[in-house]
C-alpha cells in the first residue's frame, strides 16, 4: 500500500518517479515500460476508502507522463480476476475485463502489462526495458548470469508473453522468494517492487547499475569482433547518406509511404564497422518494445563504404526483393487463420556499413524512436555478447508479439492520418509572408517541413513555432539557411532536408523580391538580381529536387508561387513581371518533362498580398502605393477594391491553395495554375 496519505500525494509521488526513471535512457526506452502504485481512495458513491491501482496505461512515455496517462483501477476487483481467469490460451480476454475493474471516469486504457501491477503484493511496482538488464535477459545463460550477479536477491523469470499469465508468475515469484527486490524477464526486462516509492526506485536502480557494472567490468572489449569496415569521415559519411537515403526511402515505402531518420551515432557505427554485425543483426530484437518498432530483423547492405554508389544503390534493391520475400515468408511460417493481415513486408531498420542506420516510420517521430529502439537492441548485444552469447526469444515468439490482436486493435485505435501525414515539404521563402504561412499549413495537415529562407534567423523562428507543440520540434519542422542564386547553397539545402526527414515530396518555390521600376529605371543589376532570385532560383531549386524525387520513385509535387504579374502587363514592373513569366513557363515544360515520374508541377498565381509580405515590407508597397496614388497602408484595401469579389488577398489563402494542389484529391492535375487574386479578369488565363 501506498506511503502516502491522500490520493494526490500517491498520484504525485508515482509520476515523479516516473519521470526521473524515464529521463534517463539507461533506465528504459522511449514509451517503453511501466510503473505503479497502490493507495486508498474513498468511493464516491459509498464514502468507504476502497483500495485503488494507479498504473501507467497503454501508450505514452515514463518521462513525459501525466495524471490524464494513468488508467484507475478497484484492486479488490482487479483481483478477483484471478477467479475467473480462462488460462492462458485465453488470457487476452482479460485486457477487455480490465475495463470492469475501472475507477471513475476518464484516463488511459489500462496496459497488457496491468495484471503484473495488480498481482503483485507490493505497494509499488517498477517494470523498465534497460539495455543492460536486457542484455542478461537475452544472453544464453541467463538464468546463470542472475544468479551469478544477483545471488538470491533477484529471481529469474523465463520468458512469457505479456499478459494475465505473467503477472501470476510474478506475483507467485514474489510470494516464494521475500528476500528478492524484483527480477529478469528472460528476454524482455526488468520488474521491481517496495513498500514505499522511494524503495520500488532505487530497487530498479539497484537492478539496473549492479547489471551495467557487472558488465563493464567482466565483459569482453570487443564483442562484435574485429573492425572491417571503417567509419568514412563525417563529410564524405553525410554526402554517402543524403545520395542513398531517398533510395532507401523509397524502397521502405513500397507497401506504405514512410517517413525517415538518419543516426551515424558511435554505437551504430562501431555496431556496422565489425565483423559480427551482419550475424547478430539476422538475429533481430528481442524485447517486445524493440521488434514491434524495429521489425523482427533490419536489412543490412553487404558492401563496403567505398563501393561505388551506383553498385550499393543496385544491391539494396536486390536486398529489399529478398527481405520482401523473407518476410512473407516469416509471416506464413506462423500465421493462424485468425492472425491479422501482414501490414507490409519492407523494413524499419536498414544498415548500412560505413555511413551508420536509416529508420523509417508513419511519421519523424516514430522513425526516431524506431532508431533509438535499435540503438538500444545493438547495447543489449553488445552486452549479452561480452559475458555469453546473443540468444533473443524465437521467433515464433516474435510473431505472437508483433502479429497480437491487442497490439493490431491499438493501430485500428488510432487516429486517421492527416492529408499529408508521410510528405515531407521544402519552401523556399519560407521565413515570412506567403512562404511563413504555407510552412504553416502544411504543416498543420500532417507534413514534415523544412524552412528554407535567406534569413536562417526568421526560418528559425518559424520552424520553431511549428514545432512547439511536439515532443521534439525537429520532428515537424526543421530551418536551413539558403541563398537560391547559389546553386552550393542549394544542394546544400536539400542535402539537410534528405539528411532530416529521408527525402523531399513537395516543393515550394516561394523565395522573391521585387523592385518597383519604369523600364528606363531599371538597371542590369536590378533585372539579374530578380531574374537571379526568382526564375534561375526556381530552376535550381526544382532540379536539386527532383533528382531526389526520382531517386525515391514516389511521385511528387513542385508548386511554382508565380503572380497575376506572370500573365497581366502592369506599369513600372519589367523586371519582376519577366521574371514571374519565366517561372509560369518553368511550370508548363517541368510538368511536361517530369510527368513520367509522377511528378506533377503546378503554379500559383497571387496578387495583392500586402499583409505579411516580405516583397511588400521592403520598399515594393510604398512603390506601387505611388505608382497607384493610394497611402502606402491601405494599399491592401484598394487591391481589394479592384477585384471582382471585393477582397483582399492574405498569405494564408495563398498557403491553402498550396495545400489544394499538393493534396490527393487533385492528383491528375499538373501543368495548373491557380489564381489567387480575389477575381482580376485583366489576368484570366487564356
Amino acid at each position: 500500500m501506498s506511503d502516502k496519505n491522500t490520493p494526490t500525494d500517491t498520484v504525485n509521488d508515482l509520476l515523479e518517479r516516473s519521470h526521473r526513471l524515464g529521463a534517463d535512457p539507461r533506465n528504459t526506452n522511449f514509451a517503453g515500460g511501466n510503473t505503479s502504485a497502490k493507495g486508498l481512495a474513498p468511493d464516491p458513491v459509498t464514502g468507504e476508502d476502497v483500495e485503488l491501482l494507479w498504473v501507467k496505461g497503454s501508450g505514452g512515455d515514463l518521462g513525459t507522463l501525466k495524471e490524464s496517462g494513468l488508467a484507475v483501477l478497484r484492486l479488490d476487483r482487479l483481483r478477483a480476476l484471478k477467479d475467473v481467469y480462462p488460462g492462458v490460451e485465453r488470457e487476452d480476454e482479460m485486457v477487455a475485463a480490465f475495463d470492469y475493474c475501472l475507477h471513475g471516469r476518464g484516463g488511459a486504457a489500462p496496459s497488457i502489462d496491468t495484471a503484473m501491477h495488480g498481482l503483485v503484493e507490493a505497494g509499488h511496482v517498477d517494470h523498465l526495458h534497460p539495455d543492460a538488464g536486457i542484455a542478461v535477459a537475452t544472453a544464453a545463460d541467463g538464468e546463470e548470469l542472475t544468479r551469478r550477479i544477483f545471488g538470491e536477491r533477484v529471481v529469474w523469470v523465463p520468458w512469457r508473453r505479456p499478459g494475465f499469465q505473467l503477472g501470476l508468475d510474478i506475483a507467485a515469484i514474489r510470494a516464494a522468494n521475500p528476500q528478492a527486490i524484483g527480477c529478469i524477464l528472460g528476454g524482455h526486462g526488468i520488474t521491481a517492487w517496495g513498500e514505499t516509492s522511494e524503495e520500488c526506485e532505487s530497487r530498479s536502480l539497484e537492478i539496473i547499475r549492479t547489471a551495467e557494472a557487472y558488465l563493464a567490468e567482466h565483459g569482453r572489449p570487443d564483442p562484435f569482433g574485429p573492425v572491417v569496415h571503417e567509419p568514412l569521415p563525417e563529410a564524405e559519411r553525410h554526402a554517402r547518406a543524403a545520395a542513398l537515403f531517398p533510395i532507401v526511402r523509397g524502397l521502405a515505402s513500397t507497401d506504405v509511404r514512410v517517413v525517415g531518420h538518419y543516426t551515424d551515432t558511435p554505437e551504430v557505427l562501431d555496431f556496422v564497422a565489425r565483423a559480427e554485425h551482419p550475424r547478430l543483426a539476422a538475429l533481430g530484437t528481442s524485447c517486445p518494445d524493440h521488434f514491434l518498432r524495429t521489425k523482427v530483423a533490419p536489412l543490412v547492405l553487404d558492401l563496403p563504404p567505398d563501393a561505388p554508389l551506383e553498385r550499393a544503390a543496385e544491391r539494396l534493391r536486390e536486398l529489399h526483393a529478398a527481405y520482401r520475400a523473407d518476410y512473407t515468408a516469416y509471416y506464413e511460417r506462423h500465421a493462424e487463420p485468425g492472425s491479422p493481415a501482414m501490414r507490409g513486408a519492407d523494413p524499419a531498420i536498414v544498415l548500412v556499413p560505413g555511413v551508420g542506420m536509416f529508420s523509417f516510420g508513419k511519421d519523424k517521430q516514430t522513425a526516431r524512436v524506431a532508431g533509438e529502439f535499435y540503438v538500444n537492441a545493438i547495447n543489449v548485444m553488445r552486452g549479452a555478447e561480452s559475458v555469453s552469447s546473443y540468444a533473443p526469444i524465437p521467433e515464433s515468439e516474435k510473431f505472437r508479439i508483433e502479429y497480437w490482436e491487442l497490439e493490431e486493435a491499438k493501430l485500428r485505435r488510432l487516429p486517421k492520418p492527416k492529408p499529408l501525414a508521410t510528405r515531407v515539404a521544402l519552401v523556399t521563402g519560407g521565413g515570412s509572408g506567403i512562404g511563413a504561412a504555407t510552412a504553416r499549413r502544411l504543416a498543420a495537415e500532417g507534413a514534415c517541413v523544412v524552412v528554407a529562407d535567406r534569413d536562417l534567423g526568421a526560418a528559425e523562428k518559424v520552424a520553431a513555432e511549428i514545432g512547439a507543440n511536439a515532443y521534439r520540434p525537429t520532428d515537424v519542422a526543421v530551418a536551413v539557411g539558403v541563398d537560391v542564386t547559389s546553386e552550393e547553397q542549394i544542394a546544400a539545402a536539400v542535402r539537410a532536408a534528405v539528411l532530416a526527414f529521408g527525402g523531399v515530396d513537395l516543393v515550394v518555390n516561394n523565395a522573391g523580391l521585387s523592385l518597383s521600376r519604369s523600364l528606363l529605371e531599371t538597371s542590369l543589376a536590378d533585372w539579374d538580381l530578380q531574374h537571379d532570385v526568382m526564375a534561375r532560383g526556381s530552376f535550381l531549386v526544382a532540379r536539386e529536387t527532383a533528382r531526389v524525387m526520382i531517386d525515391q520513385a514516389m511521385g511528387g509535387d513542385i508548386v511554382y508561387i508565380s503572380s497575376k504579374n506572370a500573365v497581366f502587363a502592369g506599369p513600372n514592373n519589367v523586371a519582376y513581371g519577366a521574371a514571374k513569366a519565366d517561372q509560369a513557363h518553368q511550370v508548363r515544360l517541368l510538368a511536361a518533362e517530369l510527368g513520367e515520374h509522377g511528378i506533377r508541377v503546378n503554379g500559383v498565381n497571387p496578387d495583392g498580398v500586402v499583409r505579411g509580405s516580405g516583397i511588400f515590407a521592403s520598399g515594393w508597397g510604398a512603390n506601387r502605393a505611388k505608382v497607384y496614388g493610394v497611402e502606402e497602408e491601405r494599399l491592401g484595401e484598394f487591391y481589394a477594391q479592384r477585384t471582382l469579389l471585393k477582397r483582399e488577398v492574405l498569405p494564408e489563402h495563398v498557403a491553402a491553395a498550396v495545400f489544394v494542389l499538393a493534396a490527393s484529391d487533385l492528383s491528375h492535375t499538373t501543368g495548373l495554375h491557380v489564381p489567387v487574386d480575389a477575381g482580376v479578369a485583366a489576368a484570366f488565363l487564356r
